[in-house]
C-alpha cells in the first residue's frame, strides 16, 4: 500500500493520517520516490528539500495532530516566500535568494501540519514567458503558467496539493491543460503577505489537488474558513441540483474544438440542466478592463526590478512593462471605478444561480514550450473576483486533458465547492 501512497487524493490521505491509519514518512516517501522517477522528464520543482521534508514528517508522526493538512507534502509557488528554501519568484535577478520568513499562506499551511516538499516552478515573475516545466501527459507541450510546477507536480502525483496564484488565469488555465482541479478563492479572501505582487487589483493566492475535497481542504487552511472543508458540504445537494447557468462569455467563438466538445458534452452528461445565460452588457468589456489593469499594476510592481535589471528581462515582460507605463494614473483610477460597478453589476448574475459553468481554456495545452497559452476565458472572473474551480473530465482530440470552470459568487466559496463537488461527481461518472 505504502508505494501507491503518492495516487492517493489529499482528503484521503489526510483522514488516514489523522486515525494514523498511514504516516507522514511513508507518504512523504512516495511522493519523493515519484519525484526521483519522473522529474529530469517533467522538471516540476525549482528547489526540493528532501531530507528537511522526511525530518519534518517523522517529528509530526512521533508527535500530536497539528491540524488539516497533518503531514501532507505540499508544494509551493516559487513566487512565495520560504524562511528555509530559496524563492527566486522564476528570475535570473533572485537567483540564490534567501528570505527570512515564510509568506502567510506558507506558515498557516505549516501551521497545520503541512510538509513542504519543495518549491515549484513558476515563469518569470510570474508572467509570461515560460519556465522549464513541461507538461506530464505529454512532454512536448505546455503546463500553462504561471503555476506551472505546481499543476504539473499534483498531475504527475509527485504532490497530492500545491499552492499557485493567478493574476490572470494562473491557476485555471494549468489546472485545465494538466488535468487536475484548479481553485481560485475570492478575491483578498487569502494573505498576500510575502508574495511577489504583481497587481493588488487581481493578484490572488489557490492551490491545486486532484478533486475539489482535495482543493476544499486546503482552502479552509488558506482562508481561516473551517467551513469549506465541512462535511455537509459534500451532502449538500443530495435533494436537489444546484441551481446553474452556462455562460459562453463574448469569446466563445474562439474556443477551440476540444472546448466546444467538452462544452457539449458536459451539457449532455448533465441532462440539459440549467440554462444559458448571456452576459449584461456591462460585462462584455471585461477583457480589455483585465489586460488595462495588469499592465498597469505590474509596470508599478516591478519597477524595482526594471530599474536594478532591466537587460535581464525578457522581451514580453519589457514590453507588458511599457504598455503599462502608458498608462496614466487617472486612467488606472476610471478603470478601478468601473471594476467596482462590474462587481456589483456580477453579483446580480447570482440572485437566482448557485454557479456558472463556463469555459477554462481555448482548448488543450498548445504544443510546445514557448508558450504558457492564453488566459482569455479566465481574465473576466478573475478582474470580478469571483471564485473558479476547474473540472477535469475530458480528452480533447490530441489526448490531452479538458475541462470547464465553474464560477461562484463572491464571498460564496462554500457553495461553490458544494456545487462543483456535486458536478464533478456527475461528470466522471458518466464520461
Amino acid at each position: 500500500m505504502t508505494s501507491s501512497l503518492h495516487t492517493w487524493p489529499a482528503w484521503r490521505a489526510a483522514e488516514a493520517l489523522a486515525r494514523r491509519d498511514i504516516n507522514s514518512a511513508d507518504l512523504v516517501r512516495a511522493c519523493l520516490d515519484r519525484v526521483s522517477e519522473r522529474e529530469l522528464e517533467v522538471q516540476a520543482f525549482a528547489h526540493l528539500a528532501a531530507d528537511a521534508a522526511l525530518a519534518q514528517a517523522k517529528a509530526l508522526d512521533a508527535g500530536p495532530l497539528r491540524g488539516p493538512l497533518h503531514g501532507l507534502p505540499l508544494g509551493v509557488k516559487d513566487l512565495l516566500d520560504t524562511g528555509d528554501m530559496p524563492t527566486a519568484y522564476g528570475s535570473s535577478i533572485y537567483a540564490g535568494h534567501q528570505p527570512r520568513a515564510d509568506a502567510a499562506a506558507v506558515a498557516h499551511c505549516r501551521d497545520s501540519g503541512a510538509v513542504v516538499l519543495g518549491k515549484t516552478v513558476t515563469t518569470e515573475l510570474a508572467n509570461m514567458s515560460p519556465g522549464v516545466t513541461r507538461n506530464p501527459h505529454r512532454l512536448d507541450h505546455t503546463p500553462g503558467g504561471s503555476s506551472s510546477g505546481s499543476a504539473a507536480a499534483v498531475a504527475d502525483c509527485m504532490l497530492p496539493l500545491a499552492l499557485g496564484t493567478q493574476t490572470a488565469g494562473s491557476l485555471i488555465r494549468p489546472a485545465a491543460y494538466c488535468g487536475v482541479v484548479g481553485y481560485k478563492p475570492s478575491h483578498q479572501t487569502v494573505s498576500r503577505a510575502g508574495i511577489k505582487s504583481l497587481s493588488d487589483s487581481l493578484d490572488t493566492v489557490g492551490g491545486f489537488g486532484r478533486t475539489v475535497r482535495d482543493v476544499a481542504l486546503l482552502g479552509s487552511v488558506l482562508t481561516a474558513n473551517a467551513s469549506l472543508n465541512d462535511a455537509a458540504l459534500w451532502r449538500a445537494f443530495e435533494g436537489a441540483a444546484p441551481r446553474l447557468a452556462w455562460c459562453q462569455t463574448p469569446d466563445w467563438a474562439l474556443a477551440e474544438e476540444a472546448t466546444q466538445s467538452a462544452w457539449a458534452q458536459a451539457q449532455h452528461l448533465l441532462k440539459d440542466l440549467g440554462t444559458l445565460l448571456t452576459l449584461p452588457e456591462g460585462l462584455t468589456g471585461l477583457v480589455p478592463l483585465q489586460k488595462a489593469i495588469q499592465a498597469f499594476e505590474t509596470a508599478q510592481s516591478l519597477r524595482p526590478e526594471q530599474r536594478l535589471a532591466e537587460h535581464q528581462l525578457s522581451q514580453p515582460l519589457r514590453d507588458l512593462l511599457a504598455d503599462g507605463s502608458r498608462i496614466s494614473g487617472e486612467q488606472h483610477g476610471l478603470n478601478l471605478r468601473q471594476v467596482a460597478d462590474c462587481r456589483r453589476q456580477a453579483a446580480g448574475l447570482f440572485n437566482d444561480l448557485d454557479v456558472l459553468i463556463a469555459p477554462s481554456t481555448l482548448g488543450e495545452a498548445p504544443h510546445g514550450l514557448q508558450t504558457t497559452g492564453d488566459p482569455l476565458f479566465c481574465r473576466g472572473w478573475t478582474v470580478l473576483g469571483l471564485p473558479c474551480i476547474h473540472l477535469p473530465f475530458a480528452k480533447g482530440p490530441h489526448g490531452l486533458p479538458v475541462g470547464l470552470q465553474v464560477v461562484g459568487a463572491y464571498g460564496q466559496d462554500a457553495r461553490l465547492l458544494a456545487a462543483a463537488h456535486w458536478l464533478h461527481q456527475r461528470l466522471l461518472a458518466e464520461s
